[in-house]
């Protein structure tokens, strides 16, 4: 380690789309910025391996972060990608039934969403058969807010913005180690360069290395610092043409959403994800997981070809509670909760992080101001 030491205003860590969108917002409230990243290139990691929905909030507890913020940052979302010309379609979301005995379930997916500000409309099975001729379906649920977008193009215009306003970002930047004392935050920095580097202002936002991060942190109290697990989901593309212009998730079940079905900006049909718990960092796809993929599919679509069934990529989501835990929200901890100033730490920012990522790094901003 060298001894170059340097200091700036605030500093970022992690270039997903939610570090990218704190650091955009940041910048522009007037803050010198730099972003540090560890990888190569930008959001190489929970934010390119998602399936690219702007979740409605539909399913969040009432007054919980996620329920709010989805819905805040789904509303900013989209007009932030209409002013952007970033890529994305409100193509809406089915949730369905495949059985009388769930049409119930249905009603009270509603009266929750309607809690949350979440407008679904109920339609019997006839009504969705027309719109679906191919799926087995005793009643729906259209979510009409729910859609899809480019997360690479919606992170190109974070980045711009950004830049646009100051702000800088350093790849290859590793954050080896953080000391908060006397109202400054002391990092020491891998990399090609290695470095120390001092911020009066910190925003720990780095996904999967948040937590790590946070368990060596010198200053930070010991109660504040989470335990992490990592639950891995895979995906399916579907080869060639499909009848689906909309995304199509069955009526939930315990141990999650079920698998469903979402599209890309070309059309491309994919289905996942699922979830398994694993211990370390994993991102490969078992091919013979399609035979549990295929079965849960054509419950819903029986004329499923399986054959044209493809893996296609992993992503991890981090965390908060084990298998048996249940719900935990987000945690976005700031100086009100652990008492150090001017610091920020980011814990379990899963789905939907994509879709409240701008609502996000307004509340970071608030607790920074």
């Amino acid at each position: 380690m060298t001894s170059d030491f340097l200091e700036v205003d605030t500093v970022v860590i992690g270039a997903g789309v939610v570090g990218l969108a704190v650091a955009r917002r940041l910048a522009q409230a007037g803050r010198e910025v730099i972003v540090l990243e560890a990888g190569d290139r930008f959001g190489e990691g929970i934010s390119s391996r998602n399936s690219e929905v702007v979740h409605a909030g539909i399913y969040y507890p009432e007054n919980s972060l996620k329920a709010y913020l989805c819905v805040e940052g789904r509303r900013q979302l989209y007009d932030y990608c209409e002013r952007r010309k970033v890529g994305h379609r409100k193509c809406g979301k089915w949730i369905i039934a495949t059985h009388e005995a769930q049409n119930s379930m249905l009603e009270s997916i509603q009266q929750h969403a309607a809690i949350n500000g979440v407008p679904l409309v109920l339609k019997e099975g006839a009504a969705v058969a027309r719109q679906l001729p191919e799926v087995s379906v005793s009643a729906g649920l259209w979510s009409s807010e729910t859609g899809i977008l480019d997360t690479h193009g919606l992170m190109l215009a974070l980045l711009g913005e950004l830049e646009d306003s100051g702000g800088s970002l350093v790849l290859r930047s590793p954050v080896e180690h953080v000391e908060s004392t006397k109202g400054a935050h002391t990092l020491q920095i891998a990399g090609p360069s290695p470095c120390w580097l001092k911020a009066r202002n910190l925003v720990n936002a780095a996904g999967l290395g948040a937590v790590p991060l946070a368990q060596k942190w010198e200053g930070l109290p010991e109660e504040w610092k989470p335990t992490q697990w990592f639950a891995r989901g895979v995906y399916f593309s579907y080869s060639g043409r499909h009848p689906f212009s909309s995304l199509i998730y069955p009526v939930p079940e315990s141990g999650g959403l079920g698998v469903h079905l979402t599209l890309d900006l070309a059309g491309q049909a994919r289905f996942g994800p699922d979830v398994e718990w694993i211990k370390q960092e994993d991102y490969r796809v078992d091919p013979r997981r399609v035979h549990a993929f295929a079965a849960s599919i054509k419950q819903w679509w029986p004329s499923l070809d399986a054959e044209r069934l493809q893996p296609a990529y992993a992503g991890i989501r981090p965390k908060l509670t084990d298998a048996g835990g249940g719900f935990f929200d987000f945690r976005v901890d700031g100086p009100e909760a652990h008492g150090v100033p001017g610091l920020v730490n980011l814990f379990g920012i899963e789905s939907p992080g994509l879709t409240s990522c701008l609502a996000i790094a307004d509340l970071v901003q608030k607790k920074l101001a």
